[in-house]
């Protein structure tokens, strides 16, 4: 074996680095994580300094063993985990893990890391190597114990108060409060009419358009026109002073410097992404992965960018100089700055030892590695070259040009002046921009807007005017690049757990992403609401970023993160502690009382279940049971009516009689709509049960006896008993036990006698649960 051992995080990395390095070194993965708290109540020990209680991770066992095999043979081990604290972490538990062991005895170790993988970087780290920085370490520690105490202690108040499966968490939770926060926002609006009115003008057989901007010597504002009747009458006296004519009062020309962006950084990355390619945060990080562990092109493999998960947009000299010497090459030098661009992290606690996220060579063009790439690793890696050459190439300059049109020739007295403007863009040089345009988020790109050449006194034709009625518009849902962006605006979270969050959120259910916007769920809504009356010191945004800042400053040694824990766990167990005994199920699930219900006139409510949401006749208080009926899949507690709710209770629906003599009713249960006749139940899928037919029933029945007689093999029906094609072969059943049937043996051939004889054996098998096997 090797003389020295590296370890690495995943097998794609080792076996990139395995080809820069000599014989001497060997390459091996630790898969992610090797060791994470215990599962169970009490890995985190406030009691005790805040002990936590380690064990391996199974799953990653085999991995570890290897290490341990290979480190009998190596008298150095080289840590090269990830060069974040998630990495350092690992580092430190891969080591702790190896001295439990007694793996470590006469062997060197050391840290080195690198923020990419070319044979010059690996090397380069390789003869610098440092100790595991235990500052980077507790600050991970920290995190891990402050998120297992927020999820082990809230969430199970959730799941008491309002039901299972519920989950809370220290970032995820203010996360899903903008979303909810937005979705009432868009509730509240208002919608209120306005109109602009337009002037279609030409000059010398070019036509363009200006809007009416003062009216009467008085600046017009967005609701000084407020219905269609008034718009008339304005145009009507406008057309009557004009008589077809607009005369140029006013031209203004400017030409503004518009500056290229700065270079990805892990957030801007999950933006742009999201809005130019249309991926998932947690899709972009796992084609950026690949991007940066190693692709095999003609040269070999070789990381193609540097390190993902970052906050810095520093980039390195020597990166620079070869950006800038690829540009003069590529472009020429009036496309290239005098000085070299240096632009300013935004991020207070970035880690500045990092880079941006860039090409490992700016030589190493999109269409030269196209061929080696997949689709979505081409378009990944194009996005972040363009956006890293764009960055050091010079600003575009853009001609804007402004004219006033006014119904009346020049006047120095303007009282009564009704003026309306035109604006126009041209692109008077590239610049930049002939490599790289970022997009916005929630702005409708306009296209330039070329002007004739005017100036003051000419005279222009007058073709109409036109009233344009609009309204105003709710703000927009969020969208995964805008509610990445937000977050790291408000500091919530770290640039490498935001696909974490948006993922959790989605798969706790309580939002959904309909057509690439954030809607928040039933149980979202009530979740929100809970952690946000009654807890809502952990889901406000200045507090989680406040902890962010502190966790950084436990990273940079500037704080101890002992009293940190300490500082949160009190306030917050004490909160746990009297909400559970003051706050009520009803208090916390939030029913909405939506009218009386006119049949029995007893109060009709929209709630949450344990089952989901849905609307309740009666109340406790009522002389009657109260009555339920769950919610169809598009409708939400916040926005159901009084009507729409009795109309729930209109199931089940009795469709009338088979022709063999059986009741069919339609009904919804806990596993989706159905229709029941005599004792036996058909899921109808997509169709409605509020509207479903007799004939449709019907059908549904009779295609469901043809696959039940397919399914049959063998029916003793005096006895109960049937053999059935199953999913994994034929089968016996007598409704209560289900038997093999030896392989030996066929299911056609089988008295009745030896199929007894096997549900005996079957009946007589001791069950184990996959409960049960999982905890061994």
């Amino acid at each position: 074996m090797s003389k020295n051992l590296i370890i690495v995080e995943s097998p794609a990395k080792a076996k990139t680095i395995k080809k820069y390095l000599g014989k001497d070194f060997e390459v091996m993965a630790s898969y992610g994580h090797v060791r994470d708290l215990i599962p169970k109540k009490g890995a985190v020990d406030p009691e005790n300094g805040f002990m936590m209680k380690y064990q391996e991770i199974e799953k990653n066992s085999r991995h570890v063993n290897a290490i341990g095999k290979a480190l009998e043979t190596a008298d150095t081990l080289f840590l090269a985990t990830d060069p974040d604290r998630e990495g350092e972490a690992i580092s430190w538990h891969l080591l702790e893990l190896l001295k439990s062991k007694k793996l470590l005895a006469n062997k060197t170790t050391k840290r080195v890391v690198f923020h990419e993988i070319t044979k010059n970087a690996v090397k380069e780290a390789i003869t610098h190597p440092r100790d595991i920085s235990i500052d980077l370490v507790n600050a991970q520690q920290a995190r891990r114990a402050l998120d297992y105490l927020v999820g082990f202690n809230l969430s199970p108040l959730l799941w008491k108060k309002i039901h299972r499966g519920l989950s809370a968490g220290r970032v995820q939770s203010p996360a899903l409060r903008l979303i909810c926060e937005r979705e009432q926002e868009i509730e509240d609006f208002k919608i209120r009419e306005y109109w602009t009115l337009e002037a279609d003008v030409e000059s010398n057989k070019e036509k363009f358009i200006a809007k009416l901007a003062y009216l009467n010597g008085r600046r017009l504002k967005q609701f000084d026109i407020e219905n269609g009747t008034q718009a008339q009458e304005i145009v009507n006296q406008l057309t009557q002073i004009a008589q077809g004519k607009l005369y140029v009062t006013k031209v203004e020309k400017k030409q503004r410097r518009r500056n290229p962006t700065a270079p990805f950084i892990t957030s801007t990355l999950q933006q742009e992404a999201s809005r130019q390619l249309g991926f998932s945060a947690k899709y972009t990080m796992s084609i950026a992965q690949q991007l940066y562990e190693g692709i095999s092109i003609e040269e070999g493999a070789v990381g193609l960018i540097t390190y993902m998960r970052t906050d810095s947009v520093n980039l390195a000299q020597e990166a620079i100089e070869e950006l800038r010497s690829f540009i003069t090459q590529h472009f020429g030098k009036n496309d290239l700055p005098n000085q070299p661009r240096v632009f300013k992290t935004q991020a207070k606690n970035a880690q500045e030892a990092h880079e941006a996220i860039r090409p490992t060579s700016a030589y190493r063009t999109p269409e030269s590695v196209k061929i080696y790439l997949k689709p979505e690793q081409f378009k990944l890696y194009e996005l972040i070259w363009r956006r890293t050459i764009a960055c050091q190439m010079n600003s575009a300059l853009i001609d804007m040009v402004a004219i006033n049109l006014s119904t009346q020739t020049i006047s120095k007295d303007n009282e009564n002046e009704n003026i309306f403007r035109a604006t126009g863009a041209t692109i008077a040089y590239l610049g930049y921009m002939m490599v790289y345009q970022e997009k916005k988020d929630d702005l409708k790109e306009e296209g330039q807007k070329i002007l004739p050449p005017l100036k003051e006194g000419d005279k222009v034709n007058l073709i109409q005017i036109r009233p344009e009625q609009h309204f105003t518009e709710p703000p927009p849902r969020y969208s995964e690049a805008s509610l990445v962006k937000t977050l790291e605006e408000y500091g919530i979270g770290r640039p490498s757990t935001y696909a974490t969050i948006i993922s959790t959120l989605q798969q706790r259910e309580y939002t959904v992403l309909e057509n690439k916007r954030f809607h928040p769920t039933d149980v979202g809504r009530v979740v929100n609401h809970f952690l946000t009356e009654h807890f809502n010191p952990y889901v406000d945004y200045d507090f989680t970023a406040r902890l962010e800042d502190d966790l950084d400053a436990i990273s940079r040694a500037e704080k101890d993160w002992i009293p940190i824990l300490e500082k949160f766990w009190g306030p917050f167990y004490n909160q746990i502690q009297q909400k559970e005994q003051s706050v009520s199920r009803e208090e916390a699930i939030q029913a909405r009382e939506l009218g009386i219900d006119p049949k029995s006139g007893n109060p009709v409510s929209a709630r949450m279940g344990r089952y989901g949401p849905y609307v309740q006749i009666g109340s406790k208080e009522s002389e009657e049971k109260p009555k339920f009926a769950g919610l169809r899949p598009n409708q939400k507690i916040e926005t159901i009516t009084l009507e729409e709710a009795i109309e729930l209770f209109k199931l089940p629906r009795e469709l009338g009689i088979t022709p063999d003599g059986n009741q069919v009713i339609a009904s919804v249960g806990r596993f989706g709509p159905y229709i029941k006749y005599g004792s036996k139940y058909i899921s109808i899928g997509k169709e409605d049960p509020y509207t479903i037919t007799l004939e449709q029933a019907i059908h549904l029945i009779e295609e469901k006896k043809l696959a039940d007689a397919k399914k049959i093999i063998k029916d003793f029906p005096e006895v109960n008993i049937q053999i059935l094609n199953g999913r994994y072969g034929p089968y016996i059943t007598d409704g209560k036990n289900n038997a093999r049937i030896p392989k030996d043996q066929s299911a056609e051939e089988l008295t009745l006698t030896a199929i007894q004889g096997l549900l005996v054996q079957a009946s007589e098998k001791p069950k184990t649960s996959r409960s049960k096997k999982a905890k061994k």
